[in-house]
């Protein structure tokens, strides 16, 4: 079985202790692959180091919208100068947090809309944050349009999600799928067409119900692939077939069974 986590921040300081040792247990679970999206601009060379350091690891350069207060104005034309000489495999994380007081909505949409236009330019598909602003960012994808890309850790309405689909985006399950009571999510993807799921851990953050408080890692992602097939009654192993094909799709990633 082989299984993309579509996005994992590797490179957070919460693994600085362990993250051979994390990625090693990920690829015995049958994680072949990580996408590690960035936060921010003085984050970009700590990531650019860790992916180096192995194959199964794609880097994504971004201006994350909690993170407003440690993004400049010069960060953009910045991005713009990574994107030309790091190619990565997306850009993010991206897009618009109204959940989280204090932020400023203006500021937010400033980058963001700086974000998807240089997605369109350097054809790369964008990792999308979407909290409690997922009509919004359907507009702003709908109003820039030639793009493609994910809504990560998707918490939206099915109706949302049809729009997505329709405008060439997936959405990322991870973690809070596990939990008995997120009924949405759950029906979500018992129900959803498999061609536009993307499987994700967010570790260190949002970890599943079996580790509910502890740190989340990307081996755990066995567990989500897990639980959504026993949500639509298949195989885990078509399950991780497909999602692993999604992602490589989507992010134009190598196949590491192939030489």
């Amino acid at each position: 079985m082989r299984l993309t986590d579509s996005h994992c921040h590797l490179d957070a300081s919460g693994f600085d202790g362990d993250r051979a040792a994390v990625i090693a247990r990920a690829k015995a679970a049958g994680v072949a692959t990580q996408v590690v999206p960035a936060i921010t601009a003085a984050s970009w060379p700590k990531l650019r180091e860790v992916c180096a350091a192995d194959a199964s690891l794609h880097p994504a350069y971004g201006l994350h919208p909690m993170f407003l207060s440690e993004h400049r104005p010069g960060h953009l034309p910045e991005l713009r100068t990574w994107l030309e000489r790091e190619r990565p495999c997306a850009i993010g994380e991206c897009g618009l947090d109204f959940f989280v007081e204090g932020l400023d909505a203006d500021a937010q949409r400033h980058y963001f809309d700086g974000q998807l236009r240089l997605a369109r330019e350097f054809d790369l598909p964008l990792i999308v944050h979407a909290r409690r602003a997922v009509d919004e960012v359907i507009h702003a994808l709908r109003r820039t349009g030639g793009l493609r890309g994910v809504v990560h850790s998707f918490s939206g309405s099915p109706q949302q999600a049809r729009q997505l689909w329709d405008l060439g985006f997936l959405i990322g399950l991870g973690g809070p799928l596990t939990y008995p009571r997120a009924n949405r999510l759950r029906t979500l993807a018992a129900t959803m067409p498999l061609d536009y799921l993307l499987l994700e851990t967010d570790a260190p953050d949002q970890p599943d119900a079996g580790i509910r408080g502890q740190r989340n890692e990307p081996a755990r992602l066995a567990e989500v692939a897990a639980c959504v097939a026993e949500l639509r009654g298949q195989a885990v192993e078509e399950i991780a077939a497909q999602t692993t094909a999604n992602a490589r799709r989507l992010f134009n990633l190598p196949n590491p069974d192939l030489p």
